[in-house]
């Protein structure tokens, strides 16, 4: 998607330790019109009418689901990262590995919003070592739901997430992928 990658050279900042900051227009500061381009373009990349729900993870993820989900005309879910006493009954649980946070998440999502009758997108801002995605995939198999794809806005296409997510024959649709990144530079495939 040009109009993400000339945004992600214009503002994004590299970091030490492969960190891309897009902070200003992504995933802390929202430019809506941006993220408006991104949901129709994930509409255009995931044509099924058999979506019936649209998933992601909290919180980064959450605002861009919702933005896309007006085009698919669905709900969409979040895993949380955190049980509170709002979330009651039986849940879905994952281990997720998040790789900016350097921390390991015990995910849930509540088992009344999720039935294997479902028709599953997976929505998220980043894909670098995969942890979160696949944490997702495995709350998608745990209730017996079919994943239609996963979209995501940018992915580190030099780290191993997107390839094992491929291999597994999932429908993964990036919009912009980082083939390298330096302190001084940054290239898309």
């Amino acid at each position: 998607m040009q109009l993400l990658k000339e945004r992600i050279l214009k503002d994004g900042v590299v970091k030490p330790g492969n960190v891309l900051k897009v902070d200003s227009f992504l995933n802390h500061q929202m430019d809506i019109d941006l993220i408006n381009e991104i949901g129709k373009e994930f509409r255009r990349r995931f044509p099924s009418d058999k979506i019936t729900k649209i998933l992601t993870i909290e919180a980064s993820g959450i605002g861009i689901a919702c933005i896309a989900a007006q085009y698919f005309n669905v709900p969409v879910i979040f895993a949380k990262k955190a049980q509170s006493i709002n979330i009651d009954g039986e849940v879905y649980h994952s281990k997720v590995e998040s790789f900016t946070h350097k921390r390991v998440y015990d995910v849930i999502l509540s088992k009344k919003f999720l039935s294997a009758d479902d028709h599953v997108l997976i929505i998220d801002d980043f894909l670098a070592n995969g942890c979160a995605l696949l944490g997702l995939l495995e709350l998608v198999k745990e209730a017996g739901a079919s994943v239609e794809g996963a979209g995501i806005v940018i992915e580190k296409g030099f780290q191993s997430g997107g390839n094992s997510i491929r291999e597994q024959g999932i429908h993964l649709e990036s919009l912009a992928i980082v083939d390298s990144m330096t302190d001084t530079s940054l290239t898309f495939r």
